[in-house]
């Protein structure tokens, strides 16, 4: 078995992407398995595989032949899913996942990306959301907790190593369109595109949320492919709880582009004047060596760019003789 050898699940998604870019550049031997491809694959192997809608035995055999030393679970997408679908994207790619490993009689390290959501939000108090036993608010929340759980029962019975990571809030380059930094860039882009006044209208900005840098996640994922099995998760984040206005607002000011924003009354404003989430950052410094390198200006600037490059008129491929 080699050391090298990682199979990334979900690997084409926001988080998966950054992973693999950087597994691959720190000369780890990456298999990716996903249900679409990604539209460029620089240095990594693929292969097309739904885990949350295939046979046990497919991806079984498809483990057996790889053998990994680490499996990433990089499953789990919430954007435009509802109902069954993102239960599946949270829950039932992770038990598939775990069944395969199991038939394939592999007990590999498993690094799983769960939520600090999966907790539920912290009170204006200022509490460590780690600090609490879990209560999930939402679908996604609890969706997220039961592949946790089902993790952690995994590893309590021996069949996998593994290595829970509850991420904060998420940001950087390639933020999904459908998040909230993704939508306001994607807007301003077009305003920008067009030489106008970018409108941006949202819900009222009153949470205060803890995120990090996509690119600090894939330094921590890293970080926990080297470190035995823990029986408890370890959080990612930065340990503050931002104000989410402050960040917009940061978007606008880095883009450069004139815009009005609007905020829109939320319907329960007292659930969303409670809506905070914070972390103790102090578990991964100590358990994984990291601690979070970008600052939020460095993700939000980075989101920018990487949005101006995917929306940049490509050049004219006709030809012509001068």
């Amino acid at each position: 078995m080699s050391e090298d050898r990682i199979v990334v699940v979900g690997g084409t998604g926001f988080l998966g992407r950054q992973i693999c870019k950087d597994l691959v550049a720190a000369g780890r031997d990456v298999l990716v398995v996903a249900r679409n491809a990604a539209r460029s694959a620089p240095g990594y192997r693929f292969r097309a595989i739904d885990v949350s809608d295939t046979p046990t035995g497919e991806l079984a055999a498809v483990l057996a032949a790889e053998r990994p030393d680490t499996v990433i679970n990089a499953t789990g997408g919430k954007w435009g899913l509802t109902g069954r679908e993102l239960e599946a994207s949270c829950v039932g790619a992770t038990r598939h996942i775990l069944a395969a490993l199991a038939s394939a009689r592999l007990a590999p390290r498993l690094v799983h990306l769960g939520s600090v959501l999966e907790y539920g939000h912290v009170a204006p108090d200022g509490t460590d959301a780690t600090q609490r036993s879990p209560g999930p608010a939402s679908d996604y929340d609890r969706f997220k907790l039961a592949a946790t759980e089902a993790v952690l029962s995994a590893a309590a019975a021996g069949t996998v190593d593994a290595v829970v990571l509850r991420l904060a809030n998420v940001a950087g380059p390639g933020a999904p369109a459908a998040s909230l930094l993704g939508r306001v860039a994607d807007r301003l882009a077009a305003a920008a595109g067009r030489g106008e006044t970018a409108m941006i209208e949202l819900t009222a900005l009153n949470a205060r949320r803890d995120y990090v840098d996509v690119r600090d996640v894939s330094d921590a994922v890293r970080a926990a492919t080297r470190i035995t099995g823990r029986p408890t998760p370890i959080a990612i984040g930065r340990g503050e709880a931002v104000p989410v206005r402050t960040l917009v607002t940061m978007l606008i000011e880095v883009s450069g582009v004139p815009a009005t924003m609007v905020e829109i009354p939320a319907p329960d404003l007292a659930a969303d004047t409670d809506d905070w989430t914070r972390v103790d950052p102090r578990p991964a410094r100590d358990l994984l060596g990291w601690t979070p390198r970008r600052t939020l200006r460095d993700s939000v600037h980075e989101l920018w760019h990487d949005v101006m490059e995917r929306t940049a008129p490509q050049p004219s491929r006709s030809g012509g003789s001068a």
